[in-house]
């Protein structure tokens, strides 16, 4: 008993710790505070042409979907209200951070924009990959970089932005937006369309005929940002987004918003 009565009391200290190491890690002090809301309330840019992340019509001021409700919980941590800004695609709210439009933002951490943007680890992962017309020869992910393919992308998403780095063969047509690449990809009966794999199940309804390659050519993670010179609000959304993943709260804003086809993303690895 004597042993089991000890046993209980480690496993108790060891649950108490790792409460308290989280609750450290997301510790607001008044450097993290004045860094993430230097006016008072949290600035947070959302892309509204991203219907994975925030949900189709919401309002600029009042938005639902994945991205919302885990800002709002960003806000409750930081203890400050949140003002929302409103970006129709991923380019122009990337480009949001030279401007200064917002303190923190969600969208896809790439490359490209780390020059700007300190981002966290992903919260979640969206797969990416192609849809051929009707009677297409090209049958693999693998195909489609080759001479002779033309490939419809949105400009500036997070995919596109993958794929101007690693195509080395097939031509990239970029467009302004999700809807001007489909349309695009229609009208000029280009050989290709790239797109996050949950909106190009819709598109495929459209198309008789057409098909959706198996696999993906990545998997966009999609983080939360922040300003480049803000080192503190970077530490602190780093611990956030893993804390966040870890207690289910991103699971259950998944699932809460019907966000089909994407995955909570795996811890990040450690810095």
């Amino acid at each position: 008993m004597r042993a089991l009565a000890s046993w209980a009391v480690g496993m108790a200290s060891g649950a108490l710790f790792v409460l308290t190491c989280s609750a450290m890690a997301t510790e607001i002090t008044p450097a993290i505070r004045s860094e993430l809301a230097p006016s008072g309330k949290l600035r947070v840019g959302l892309n509204h042409g991203n219907f994975l992340l925030v949900t189709p019509g919401s309002s600029a001021t009042d938005p639902h979907g994945v991205a919302p409700d885990i800002a709002r919980e960003l806000g409750k941590r930081v203890g400050v209200p949140i003002e929302f800004i409103k970006f129709d695609s991923a380019g122009k709210l990337g480009d949001g951070a030279k401007a200064g439009a917002w303190d923190v933002a969600f969208l896809g951490n790439e490359p490209q924009r780390a020059a700007e943007i300190a981002f966290s680890g992903a919260y979640l992962e969206i797969p990416s990959t192609y849809l051929v017309p009707a009677g297409s020869p090209i049958r693999s992910v693998a195909e489609v970089d080759r001479e002779g393919v033309r490939i419809a992308v949105a400009e500036q998403s997070a995919y596109g932005l993958y794929l101007a780095r690693t195509i080395k063969h097939a031509k990239l047509v970029t467009t302004q937006g999700l809807d001007s690449s489909f349309d695009v990809f229609v009208a000029q009966k280009l050989e290709a369309l790239a797109g996050l794999k949950p909106r190009l199940l819709t598109d495929v309804q459209k198309l008789p005929g057409a098909r959706i390659l198996d696999g993906q050519f990545t998997a966009v993670q999609q983080s939360i940002g922040t300003p480049k010179n803000r080192e503190a609000s970077a530490r602190f959304l780093r611990a956030f987004v893993e804390e966040v993943k870890a207690s289910g709260l991103v699971a259950e804003a998944i699932s809460r918003n019907g966000a089909q086809g994407v995955t909570v993303a795996p811890p990040a690895p450690a810095r």
